[in-house]
């Protein structure tokens, strides 16, 4: 069963908290899905620069990936995709910038990523929180508090 996770951006940029989430799942063995939506303009745009953003975010260190337009797209371990309908040999599926997907019930964990500064990207989490609830599947929600720490506040 999927377990939905929601990480509520508040005082940091999604280039400051992607990598570390992305290592974690990578550290865990998962194959991942990362969903671009539109919710800050054109999500191929956005798909591009975060493709761009991976390679080179911290001088040592990357995080492999690639995008489902370019070549060996499926040998990927993450992989950037604005149109995936479903989730193929993926355990984990992120969402960023309000993406949306259709079906995830093969991944082990659907983690949104949502700007608290956006009101499309919150109402979009909203209602798959509300969703996700109803449904009866596990969720977990994490705010950063005023330092950028991540904290799970009673809901």
């Amino acid at each position: 069963m999927v377990a939905y996770w929601f990480y509520h951006l508040e005082h940091s940029s999604l280039e400051a908290i992607l990598p570390d989430i992305l290592e974690k799942i990578r550290q865990r063995g998962w194959r991942a899905l990362l969903k671009v939506g539109s919710c800050h303009g054109s999500a191929q745009a956005e798909a591009a620069r975060i493709d761009t953003y991976l390679w080179t975010y911290r001088q040592n260190s990357f995080l492999p990936h690639g995008r489902d337009d370019q070549p060996f797209a499926d040998r990927q371990p993450l992989l950037i995709s604005t149109d995936a309908k479903t989730v193929d040999n993926r355990e984990v599926v992120v969402l960023v910038n309000g993406a949306e997907i259709e079906d995830v019930a093969s991944a082990r964990r659907c983690i949104t990523i949502l700007d608290g500064r956006n009101g499309q990207d919150r109402q979009i989490a909203r209602q798959r929180w509300k969703n996700a609830k109803t449904a009866g599947f596990e969720t977990a929600y994490w705010k950063q508090d005023e330092h950028g720490r991540w904290i799970q506040p009673d809901i």
